[in-house]
C-alpha cells in the first residue's frame, strides 16, 4: 500500500457524481489534494459536485497539502495532474496517484508512479463490498458527463468475473 494516496480532481468529481466519495475513505483512509486541485474541485466549474466534496474535506479525510513544488515542467498537462505529479516525484514515501488523465498517466508510468483512475476504485468498491454492482455505477457514471472508454470498463467488469464454480 501507499505511503500517500494523492488524487487529480476527475477521480473526484466522477465518484461525486455517483455518490461514491466514501468509497475513497474506505479502500485508502485519507486521500490527500494538492492545492491546485483543491481549487478546482472547488471552482465555479465543478458547483453541483462541491456539495459531496465540501463534506469529505470538512471531515479531514480528504486532505489539502501545502504548496506544490515547481518542477519538473508538463506543459502538456493540467495544472492538477502537472501538481499531482510533481508532489509524487518530491516525496521520499511511496505515492499513489488517482488519475484518470491518458496524458498523465503516462506521465506517472514512465516516472514509474503507481496510479489508478476512477475505473478501478469501482471495481475495488465492488470486491470490498461497499456497492453490489459496478455495472450498475458505470451505467450511473455514463450518464453525466464523466468521460470513461468502454474498453476500460468492460477491463475492469473481467477482473471482477470469477471462473464457474468460484465465489468472489
Amino acid at each position: 500500500m501507499a505511503g500517500l494516496v494523492l488524487s487529480d480532481a476527475s477521480p473526484l468529481i466522477g465518484l461525486a457524481r455517483v455518490d461514491g466519495l466514501s468509497w475513497l475513505r474506505a479502500l485508502f483512509g485519507s486521500v490527500w489534494l494538492t492545492p491546485e486541485v483543491l481549487a478546482e474541485v472547488l471552482s465555479e466549474r465543478h458547483h453541483s459536485d462541491q456539495a459531496r466534496i465540501r463534506p469529505a474535506l470538512a471531515q479531514a479525510w480528504l486532505r489539502p497539502l501545502g504548496p506544490s513544488p515547481t518542477e519538473p515542467a508538463y506543459p502538456h498537462l493540467g495544472v492538477g495532474e502537472t501538481s499531482c505529479l510533481r508532489v509524487a516525484l518530491a516525496r521520499d514515501e511511496p505515492c499513489l496517484l488517482l488519475l484518470d488523465d491518458r496524458l498523465a498517466r503516462r506521465e506517472a508510468r514512465r516516472a514509474g508512479l503507481q496510479i489508478i483512475g476512477v475505473a478501478a476504485i469501482i471495481g475495488m468498491a465492488e470486491q470490498r463490498g461497499l456497492i453490489p454492482s459496478a455495472r450498475a455505477v458505470f451505467d450511473a457514471l455514463l450518464q453525466t458527463d464523466f468521460r470513461i472508454g468502454a474498453e476500460v470498463i468492460q477491463s475492469v467488469l473481467d477482473s471482477l468475473v470469477m471462473p464457474q464454480g468460484w465465489d468472489r
